[in-house]
């Protein structure tokens, strides 16, 4: 099968809201613990920071433009000496892919720079394929899962259905014991 690139035309900034019943799937294998202080750093309009906080996290959002709920920080992610909200225990969001996924693959270098805890990032199903991210995936020691998505995320209100794969990528803390080979989780709607 030959990937083909989409002739869809992408809008600087663009909305895409992440269904509740995605967070839940990531929540179902990493749940909440008591004092965690997670950073959203692309939360649109929070839809994956109101899933975080209905399960007593501590959420603080970020986002490079405001839609329709204000944000801890109105920031761009990718500029040098973004300051870390204090305390952050994790970090969740489903970042920008960009032209390719090169903008994915940067947000991912940059969450595992600026969170030594718990990071998950929510991107399409192949993004863990290729040599060129290998020091995400093969060589990196803090990645130790991927919730694949067996049902489509609908990222606009309407009748039309999602029509690309996706799954949550997960990075533990510093390596510890048991950690160098990854879980495969298959997850979906309730």
């Amino acid at each position: 099968m030959t990937v083909v690139a989409s002739k869809f035309e992408r809008v600087a900034n663009e909305l895409y809201e992440t269904e509740p019943w995605a967070t839940e799937a990531l929540l179902r294998h990493f749940p909440v613990e008591p004092n965690d202080r997670i950073w959203e750093p692309a939360a649109g309009n929070h839809k994956i920071a109101d899933v975080l906080r209905a399960h007593g996290a501590e959420v603080f959002t970020s986002d490079i433009a405001v839609y329709d709920r204000p944000h801890d920080w109105v920031r761009d992610f990718f500029a040098p000496f973004v300051p870390v909200p204090p305390g952050i225990t994790r970090l969740y969001t489903n970042p920008p892919y960009g032209k390719q996924n090169r903008d994915a693959v940067r947000f991912a270098r940059i969450s595992l720079e600026r969170c030594s805890g718990l990071v998950a990032l929510l991107l399409t199903a192949k993004f863990d394929f290729g040599k060129t991210r290998v020091d995400l995936f093969r060589d990196n020691p803090r990645y130790v899962a991927k919730i694949a998505l067996v049902d489509r995320i609908q990222w606009f209100p309407g009748d039309k259905g999602g029509t690309e794969d996706h799954a949550w990528y997960v990075w533990a803390p510093a390596p510890g014991p048991g950690r160098g080979l990854a879980r495969l989780i298959y997850e979906g709607r309730p």
